[in-house]
């Protein structure tokens, strides 16, 4: 049996139905569900524009019956998508987490299948939303875009607001490659150092590239964490407990760790701390009473935005080309590490990571073969 609209076909009395109306210029299905608690018969109507969508159409319906799950027919993959960015991440980063995924849902998946019923969308289409965008995007991005409709999908089916989640069947495709994060080798690193000393930034920059502090647990940095002249027997030190995630957590429970001061970096820390009381005291109640260690000019938290900003321009100031970010501080401090002998595991140690595994899969382009040790190899890499 073709397609194609003659006239009315109806099945036998009791089953479902799919006959062509004229008048909506479509075909039509009566779904049979049997009786409800009134006892008049159940039979819904579906519309498509051939037979194969209609039946389609009546076993989603059917499969919704038997789930106990009603789909919304009007609730569209962006309903889905600002609903688990408004209550699916609660306790997450607003910044962090939440923005980054709201960013990257209103430029690559929202425009392109937004106004797509949810009941309706098919792995079909997701995959031809994916492969447009592997054009543009690379793999790691189009993973991160799978993951926000499958994670949405699933809060919708958590409220049942829909039967299935077809981004379970997708497989995010290859797109272009990615920026691979760099390393400054010795003598870059340097160059940055001294191009940086005259700016407020010199000392995060120090302690970023010389202790392997991330960016995100440096801006929060506190000076009650900070052990410059510690009781006899106890290493300068700095106590990593904290970062700018939701509730101040660092990024993992091992993240979290106590770690040695080079003596530059002391040296460089007590010359701030001066500076900031001064800083402090002229600037009187206009200062904000934060107690971080790096701050703007009032005493105010550090914005990301404006690191990067800063330090592009030191990179440039420095001869180099200005596309590097100050999250490669920290992967310049594992290669440094590396080259001068340091093992993995102390690396791992030092970074904050749960296993070396982990340091070698994120650091591998800054990783080499080593065999000795040592913990106070920055004195001797930047003596």
């Amino acid at each position: 049996m073709t397609d194609t609209p003659k006239r009315a076909q109806r099945a036998g009395h009791g089953a479902d139905t799919i006959y062509w109306d004229p008048a909506k210029k479509s075909f039509v299905g009566a779904v049979s569900l049997g009786h409800g608690p009134n006892g008049k018969r159940r039979r819904p109507k579906v519309y498509g524009k051939t037979k194969t969508e209609v039946r389609q159409k009546i076993r989603d319906l059917k499969k919704e019956v038997q789930t106990g799950v009603k789909a919304p027919a009007n609730y569209t993959v962006a309903d889905a998508v600002n609903d688990w960015l408004e209550r699916g991440l609660k306790g997450r980063d607003e910044k962090g987490t939440i923005g980054k995924n709201r960013s990257m849902a209103n430029k690559h998946l929202i425009p392109f299948i937004g106004k797509a019923k949810l009941k309706e969308l098919s792995a079909d289409d997701v995959d031809d939303w994916l492969d447009d965008r592997a054009e543009f995007l690379a793999t790691r991005s189009l993973r991160d875009l799978l993951a926000i409709l499958r994670r949405s999908t699933a809060h919708a089916q958590r409220r049942d607001k829909a039967a299935r989640n077809v981004a379970l069947l997708v497989t995010a495709p290859e797109g272009r490659p990615g920026r691979p994060s760099k390393a400054l080798n010795l003598e870059e690193a340097k160059a940055v150092l001294i191009a940086a000393r005259p700016s407020r930034l010199y000392a995060y920059l120090v302690l970023s590239l010389l202790s392997g502090v991330r960016t995100e647990e440096a801006r929060p940095l506190t000076w009650d964490h900070v052990y410059l002249s510690p009781k006899k027997g106890v290493p300068p030190h700095v106590a990593v407990w904290r970062s700018v995630r939701k509730h101040g957590e660092t990024k993992t429970r091992k993240s979290r760790r106590t770690i040695a001061l080079p003596k530059q970096v002391v040296d460089v820390l007590e010359e701030h701390l001066k500076w900031q009381k001064q800083e402090r005291e002229s600037k009187g109640k206009e200062w904000s009473p934060t107690g971080l260690v790096f701050t703007t000019r009032s005493g105010e938290p550090l914005d990301a935005a404006n690191v990067r900003r800063d330090f592009k321009a030191i990179v440039k100031k420095a001869g180099l080309k200005p596309e590097w970010t100050p999250r490669e501080l920290r992967h310049s401090f594992v290669s440094l590490l590396s080259d001068h002998g340091i093992p993995l595991e102390a690396i791992a140690l030092l970074v904050g990571h749960s296993s070396q595994a982990t340091t070698e899969a994120v650091y591998r382009k800054q990783l080499r073969p080593v065999i000795t040790k040592g913990a106070e190899a920055m004195d001797d890499i930047f003596s």
